[in-house]
């Protein structure tokens, strides 16, 4: 069996891990709503192709955010933490933008652009919670 300061150190780098993918996934989504905003007050067909462009990066790290958050809960089980951290993505919206576009569609994938961004920033803050009290558990000096 592992020494609990390896195993907390584990968890430690794999709440590092998944803070850097969702803080990536954060800037992307900010910046699909900033194209969404522009894509909203009448656009063109350049300003939707940026908003898609920044909602594929976003996904892009969101998946690797949703596979760092498996690990870093996977490593809070090894230091009896129990955490259920997730992300959903969908993509029903990004098909209708682009073959239904107008002011109705582009509202509505700017509200899934902008809870997304709230599920990411609530992930962060519990992330960044869970990896400090870890952080702050060994420094504690131990008792034998």
């Amino acid at each position: 069996m592992k020494d609990i300061a390896v195993e907390i150190r584990e968890a430690v780098d794999a709440g590092e891990r998944a803070l850097t993918s969702l803080r990536s996934a954060q800037r992307e989504l900010n910046s699909a709503k900033t194209w969404g905003v522009f894509d909203m007050l009448g656009g063109s067909w350049f300003s939707t192709l940026a908003k898609h462009s920044k909602m594929q990066n976003a996904k892009r790290s969101m998946e690797q955010a949703r596979y760092d958050l498996k690990s870093f809960s996977d490593e809070l089980r090894d230091v009896d933490t129990a955490c259920d951290l997730t992300l959903e993505t969908n993509d029903f919206l990004n098909f209708a933008d682009w073959f239904f576009d107008g002011f109705v569609v582009d509202w509505m994938i700017q509200e899934r652009i902008v809870r997304a961004g709230r599920e990411v920033s609530e992930a962060i803050r519990l992330t960044e919670r869970i990896t400090n009290e870890l952080k702050a558990s060994q420094a504690e000096p131990r008792m034998n």
